[in-house]
């Protein structure tokens, strides 16, 4: 059975987009005295039930952060673990994404040739597998670095001007934010950071100029849908004005 919504949850104003920094394996690991890739493996069902937990409250846009451009730096073993977890993910739940009408998308540098070619031939079939469906956009940031999408739009726009595709003087922000990794993404009105750690981690830097942001101290593994209406609750409660006065 479900657990209850948060009484506060006003469910005709749910943003449109939610985007999560998944952080706690680990901790959640070391806190039984399991390897740190049992936190990994356990953060799977708790990703999938914030899915549906989206998917119930009419969440367009969810995006998550699965891989850093800084998670490189994690022991080999890790990192080789992380790769193949990816792998087989992506086997095992795409279909079941796929029936629920979930679109999945992919930003980062999934060109890096420390990616292994088997998890970008799974990336590829997952996008073209769902590439119809509108129910939700289900975005992972994987090898992503708010930093290197910014640093890629501008060689992409340099490009651009040097062979006069566009003007320089036509150069501004809205020129920049269309050669993003995924342009059609909206900001996300709210962030979420699990395991109480109270930092954007180069995360959608661009993107969430103006976002709200929800720390909670609840570790990513024991993260679920409940836990995000409450983020969701907290948000609410928020009065965004975007530069403006109140």
């Amino acid at each position: 059975m479900a657990e209850p919504e948060p009484a506060s949850l006003d469910r005709d104003r749910i943003p449109r987009h939610v985007a999560i920094i998944m952080d706690g394996n680990g901790r959640w690991a070391n806190a039984r005295g399991l390897p740190r890739t049992a936190g990994h493996a356990q953060g799977e069902p708790a990703l999938f039930d914030v899915i549906q937990g989206a998917l119930g409250l009419g969440i367009e846009w969810l995006t998550v952060y699965a891989f850093s451009t800084e998670n490189w730096s994690r022991p080999a073993d890790e990192v080789s673990f992380l790769m193949h977890f990816n792998i087989d993910l992506l086997r095992r739940r795409r279909d079941e994404m796929d029936e629920m009408g979930v679109r999945i998308h992919f930003i980062g540098d999934r060109d890096d040739p420390r990616v292994p070619d088997e998890l970008r031939t799974e990336i590829d079939v997952a996008e073209a597998l769902t590439a119809a469906n509108t129910t939700m956009h289900l975005v992972f940031a994987f090898n992503y670095g708010g930093r290197n999408e910014v640093a890629h739009a501008v060689r992409r726009l340099a490009v651009d001007v040097a062979s006069g595709t566009i003007d320089v003087d036509a150069v501004g922000m809205e020129s920049l934010a269309e050669r993003m990794y995924l342009p059609e993404m909206p900001d996300p009105d709210l962030v979420i950071r699990s395991s109480g750690e109270m930092r954007i981690s180069n995360f959608l830097l661009w993107e969430s100029a103006y976002s709200e942001f929800v720390f909670t101290p609840v570790l990513w593994p024991d993260f679920d849908g409940t836990t995000l209406a409450a983020c969701i609750a907290e948000y609410q409660g928020r009065d965004r004005r975007y530069g403006g006065v109140g």
